[in-house]
């Protein structure tokens, strides 16, 4: 029978359980750890959590037997892969991300790659950001939309040659959709999914780690730019960048031969600087305003409706999908868009389901995403608010697990 893990809900109720002990783990022979909040939190645990039974439809990493062995606690699944979501608990891996380093296993970073004449005509077609100016070595954000000008994914662009580009995808199939756009107009172009398997670096001490096992030219890279660097006689795209605003780096593994080597030197050469396993975290993203694909913006959403503006070019500047649609969004004018929220009350766990914002009564809006800040000593949260509450500043109500609270609007990031 498989082994079960906890699913996504799993890693929300952590954070209301600072432990992070599986509702299955004999408590009785654990560890004793301090609960703080314990008191205020006790409603956002009582929900009983299902399990995730694994299965072969579920891929595995050529990481995950490290990740394991380093006590990961939850797991999600992300591009049909497995993603770790908790190791110590929510709030101990977000203190430890933000003081020291940590090696992600982000392999469900799935790469859809698209060789030759027209590699350029599909990728400027797929985005409204203008990508005249990607260079080679330069990663780009690029939202990419359906025909109603809604969000299909927004991924990392790589240019790795004239006539070829990577797309580091987030949790959608868009590999599918982009076959379809090249089969329908006929382009001269080959699109598959390359066996790369994403391995980050995060973290403050990120640079100090990555020069240990690379060489000090690593220091060298710029944001949003990558290099290509040998590791035991292969080279690997690395490249300044990841799903955190701590700093660090993407290596870009190719193949699963070197995977768990490399992922012994970087804790071989990071002992001293208390690098640990570790994954996105929820309350370090929200602090830093990072949207996350298919929870804070889906294809019900326009570019302008997630904040993404400054990454659509003008109107008439380029040809892509969804132009049209763009065009009438842009005269019409937008009715809502994405802020943050500073929610009053006990600390509360990252939503399951999307949260009613309202004012004197009326539905203004949804929250999308909540966490307790210990930074800020509040909850934060981003939803969607419509244009006659978004000013910061503005008070309404949300409508949480732990019953309607007090909330204000401001804007993103909060930290």
């Amino acid at each position: 029978m498989p082994m079960p893990f906890h699913a996504e809900q799993a890693a929300r109720d952590m954070l209301a359980d600072p432990t992070g002990l599986h509702p299955f783990f004999d408590a009785a022979n654990q560890p004793h750890h301090p609960k703080p909040f314990a008191a205020q939190k006790e409603k956002a645990t009582s929900v009983s959590t299902p399990h995730l039974s694994m299965s072969n439809r579920v891929r595995r990493t050529p990481f995950s037997g490290k990740v394991e062995s380093q006590g990961v606690k939850s797991y999600s699944v992300y591009n049909h892969m497995l993603l770790p979501t908790v190791f110590e608990s929510i709030e101990a891996d977000y203190h430890h991300l933000k003081r020291s380093v940590q090696v992600w296993d982000v392999s469900c970073e799935r790469q859809v790659a698209m060789r030759g004449p027209d590699a350029t005509k599909l990728v400027q077609k797929l985005t409204p950001r203008n990508l005249s100016r990607l260079s080679i070595g330069q990663c780009y954000y690029t939202p990419m939309l359906d025909t109603q000008g809604g969000m299909l994914n927004d991924p990392l662009t790589l240019r790795l040659a004239d006539d070829h580009y990577w797309i580091s995808i987030a949790d959608s199939d868009l590999r599918l959709w982009i076959e379809g756009i090249a089969y329908g107009l006929r382009l001269d172009v080959q699109v598959e999914e390359p066996d790369i398997f994403p391995l980050a670096v995060q973290g403050p001490k990120s640079d100090d780690l990555m020069a240990r096992v690379f060489g000090d030219d690593i220091r060298e890279i710029g944001f949003f730019r990558f290099r290509v660097l040998p590791f035991e006689g292969q080279d690997l795209i690395i490249a300044r960048s990841g799903y955190s605003k701590q700093g660090g780096f993407e290596i870009y593994v190719d193949g699963d031969e070197i995977a768990e080597p490399l992922w012994d030197a970087l804790f071989a050469q990071g002992y001293d600087l208390d690098v640990r396993a570790g994954c996105p975290n929820v309350i370090e993203r929200i602090e830093g305003g990072l949207l996350s694909y298919g929870a804070d913006m889906t294809r019900a959403d326009t570019p302008y409706e997630c904040g993404l503006g400054k990454f659509c070019a003008s109107i008439d500047e380029i040809d892509c999908i969804g132009r049209d649609a763009l065009r009438r969004s842009h005269t019409e004018g937008l009715s809502r868009q994405i802020r943050g929220l500073k929610i009053e009350g006990d600390p509360i766990a990252n939503c399951q389901d999307r949260w009613a914002v309202s004012a004197d009564g009326k539905s203004i809006g949804e929250v999308t995403s909540a966490a307790w800040s210990p930074a800020l000593g509040v909850n934060v949260a981003i939803g969607m608010i419509k244009a006659s509450h978004w000013h910061p500043g503005t008070k309404v109500d949300v409508d949480t697990p732990n019953g309607l609270e007090k909330a204000e609007i401001c804007e993103l990031p909060f930290i």
